[in-house]
């Protein structure tokens, strides 16, 4: 009997896979490719948890960052308590729960005016939603970085995984002023974006632009699509991101 309960126990179907590189890929690209994501805090007058959606950046860490007017209620469930959840993955054709999807347990903490921080988020935020500029600057609206803590990925049926939040986040993320030009810079490599997203994506007929870019990757916009390309490995210097686009593009 003892033996038979072992067995049962060895050939029953495990729910997590081991987290691998693969996975810890896809799920930066989902979180960091996102335009927006469902935001769920919890309601301070009910404890209930409360779900919106809300245009996503992220900040030269890769960590996700949400711009929320002060009137709305899930800005007022931030600041009374910071635990939050954030779901990125977009449905495709067919059944929606076989395309990847990730949740990512995170904590939010607001972004002060009148401080590097602000104006580097602030500019990486535009340069993703231009439209914003209509009220970034608004008294209460705000900016919240959302620190991933932990993730649970989900790439479809039979593949979950379970992720901490350094998974998430770029190491020693490139804040200097070398980087930040390098931000700049790239919004008028129009030329260079259009043969980069031909290299990637089967999206044709698009006006692409580089939208962001950091150490782990580089975003592309085209409307309302975006497309996130990461790295094999973190680029050292912001002069290796640009050979590796001129290498691509064939364009100097």
């Amino acid at each position: 009997m003892a033996d038979e309960q072992q067995t049962g126990k060895t050939d029953r179907p495990q729910v997590l896979r081991d987290t691998d590189d693969e996975a810890r890929r896809l799920a930066r690209t989902l979180v960091r490719g996102a335009r927006h994501m469902a935001l769920a805090v919890l309601d301070p007058e009910t404890g209930f948890p409360s779900a919106s959606r809300a245009l996503t950046g992220t900040d030269v860490d890769g960590v996700p960052v949400i711009l929320v007017s002060g009137l709305s209620g899930h800005t007022k469930g931030l600041i009374a308590d910071p635990r939050c959840s954030l779901l990125a993955g977009e449905p495709g054709k067919g059944d929606p729960l076989a395309h990847p999807r990730i949740t990512v347990q995170c904590l939010a903490e607001g972004v002060a005016r009148d401080t590097p921080e602000h104006a580097r988020i602030r500019q990486r935020f535009l340069d993703r939603h231009p439209k914003a500029a209509l009220y970034a600057d608004f008294g209460d609206f705000r900016f919240f970085r959302i620190t991933p803590q932990a993730a649970s990925l989900n790439g479809g049926f039979g593949r979950a995984y379970m992720l901490t939040g350094s998974d998430l986040v770029i190491p020693e993320p490139g804040i200097t002023a070398e980087w930040l030009d390098l931000q700049q810079n790239v919004k008028n490599m129009t030329e260079q974006a259009q043969k980069f997203a031909a290299h990637i994506s089967t999206e044709n007929g698009k006006l692409w632009r580089f939208g962001g870019v950091d150490r782990a990757g580089i975003d592309l916009i085209a409307g309302d699509f975006q497309l996130r390309h990461e790295f094999e490995d973190l680029a050292k210097t912001p002069e290796a991101v640009l050979d590796y686009v001129f290498e691509i593009t064939k364009i100097r």
